[in-house]
């Protein structure tokens, strides 16, 4: 009885060791499957890439190594485009009643926009009516604005507006300054590196020239940036008339007649003088000639003897009879 307790307890124990082994088995695997999906996952979630520590090389269900989007790893950002650089320039030719208010308006229209005024010319026409010429500089965002408070100044006669895109040789200069740059350096590099004197003095000239076309490049960019950034109005103002002359008149008057008389008055004593003014030198060189007759001449011819008189012929015989 005894011996055949101990057998069965034996039995027992075994199959509870067989049961724990297989138990043990299939944990194992599925630890095994489990780790290697979160392997997977792991470095997806880190974004290692090849060659890099732990990355376990597998491709998430969009076929990217590594783990991450294909936005992520394959598409490029798309690059940002340069804006355009445009010269703006305008002519305005108004017609107002009062010249220097107008000008007065423009100037502070150019200034509020943060601009700056240019030359300015102010004359008189044939007629007497007062015109002004001015320049203004305006930013490129108030361009528009500006015209059309300049507009309303008076009656617009004219308007001419033009555009010009530079933005090729802006981007032209901008390259080669770059490039002129790198070229300068080297020279430098080469200078300190140079030992002969004659080979520091030639690069000394080189060196002069390739700053010399720096400097130009340089010249040539501000003037781009300043023509792209600021743009030109020039604005002519006249002055309009403030009667104007009727085609159909009234009848003349007693005034009017008057007027007209004393003009002509007046313009006939200046012809009368003009002439007495042309012939005064005639009438003053035969004045002297008279005045030297009467005195040198004339008292010679008196002062000569009296022209002797002809010898009577003699009687012949036979006469008398």
């Amino acid at each position: 009885m005894l011996a055949s307790g101990t057998s069965r307890h034996r039995t027992v124990q075994a199959l509870s060791a067989l049961l724990l082994a297989a138990a043990l088995a299939l944990t194992g695997c599925s630890a095994g499957g489990d780790n290697g999906d979160s392997g997977g996952d792991s470095d997806k979630a880190a974004g290692a890439a090849p060659g890099d520590p732990g990355f376990s090389g597998r491709k998430d269900e969009k076929g990217v190594a590594g783990g991450g989007s294909a936005e992520q790893s394959g598409a490029k950002k798309p690059p940002k485009l340069t804006g355009t650089h445009i010269i703006r320039t305008a002519t305005l030719t108004v017609r107002v009643k009062d010249v220097p208010k107008a000008l007065d308006e423009a100037r502070a229209a150019a200034t509020d926009a943060g601009g700056v005024v240019g030359d300015e010319t102010t004359d008189r026409d044939g007629r007497g009516h007062e015109r002004s010429r001015i320049v203004l500089r305006v930013p490129q965002d108030q361009y528009e604005e500006v015209l059309t408070a300049l507009e309303g100044t008076g009656k617009l006669i004219e308007r001419k507006a033009k555009a010009q895109d530079v933005t090729d040789q802006v981007v032209d200069v901008e390259s080669r300054i770059k490039s002129q740059r790198a070229s300068v350096a080297r020279v430098r590099e080469l200078m300190d590196k140079a030992t002969k004197l004659s080979d520091v003095v030639t690069l000394e000239g080189e060196l002069s020239s390739r700053q010399s076309e720096l400097e130009a490049l340089l010249a040539q960019q501000s003037s781009l940036k300043d023509r792209t950034s600021m743009s030109t109005i020039t604005l002519s103002l006249s002055e309009t008339a403030v009667k104007k002359a009727s085609a159909d008149d009234d009848d003349p008057t007693f005034v009017d007649a008057l007027s007209g008389g004393w003009s002509a008055f007046v313009t006939m004593l200046r012809w009368v003088a003009v002439a007495l003014g042309a012939i005064l030198p005639f009438v003053a060189v035969a004045a002297l000639l008279f005045l030297l007759w009467q005195r040198l001449v004339r008292p010679g011819l008196r002062r000569r003897p009296a022209v002797a008189a002809a010898p009577v012929a003699p009687a012949r015989e036979g006469d008398d009879d």
